[in-house]
């Protein structure tokens, strides 16, 4: 958020359209709660997400928003974050790298009327609220964003670089 409002670029690792799920925390207790109270559900294991799976650019988009600013994305191929950034690039080659999005019938076959009703942009205006309303609450990572800085104007250049020299060759032929 920190990056956006200051206009800064923000990284979505590949080209942004895998779907990904997430669960607001009120679903997230609603379900867990119904769980605890049915008896047949004990020894068993569950999953508890949304239906709600945007891709990683809405959630981006959806970001901007909340923030009341435009999200200028800057799509970087997950192998090129993880050479740079092997903490945060781990994840993005592991199970960020394919879509995720699940099968939520089990958890409704066992607490019928859960239902998750907390889109991910409700769910983010909600806790950008939170954070704004208390300025200690925001703790901006120095570190992470220079690296994120560095790793978008490399990429960028060395992009633009790329498409420069594939003129060029056009152009010769």
């Amino acid at each position: 958020m920190d990056r956006m409002r200051r206009g800064a670029p923000i990284l979505v690792h590949g080209d942004g359209t895998s779907p990904w799920t997430l669960t607001h925390h009120t679903d997230f207790a609603r379900a867990f709660v119904g769980l605890i109270d049915n008896p047949r559900a004990i020894g068993d294991s569950f999953h508890i997400t949304s239906d709600d799976s945007p891709t990683w650019n809405e959630i981006a988009a959806s970001l901007a928003d909340a923030a009341g600013v435009e999200a200028r994305i800057v799509h970087v191929p997950s192998d090129v974050v993880a050479a740079a950034d092997p903490h945060w690039g781990a994840g993005l080659l592991g199970d960020k790298a394919h879509a995720l999005v699940f099968d939520n019938s089990k958890i409704k076959r066992f607490v019928p009327d859960y239902v998750a009703t907390t889109t991910f942009a409700q769910g983010i205006r909600r806790s950008l609220a939170w954070f704004d309303a208390d300025p200690s609450r925001k703790l901006i990572d120095a570190e992470e964003n220079a690296i994120w800085d560095k790793l978008i104007e490399g990429y960028e250049k060395g992009l633009n670089h790329a498409v420069g020299r594939f003129q060029v060759a056009a152009q010769r032929q």
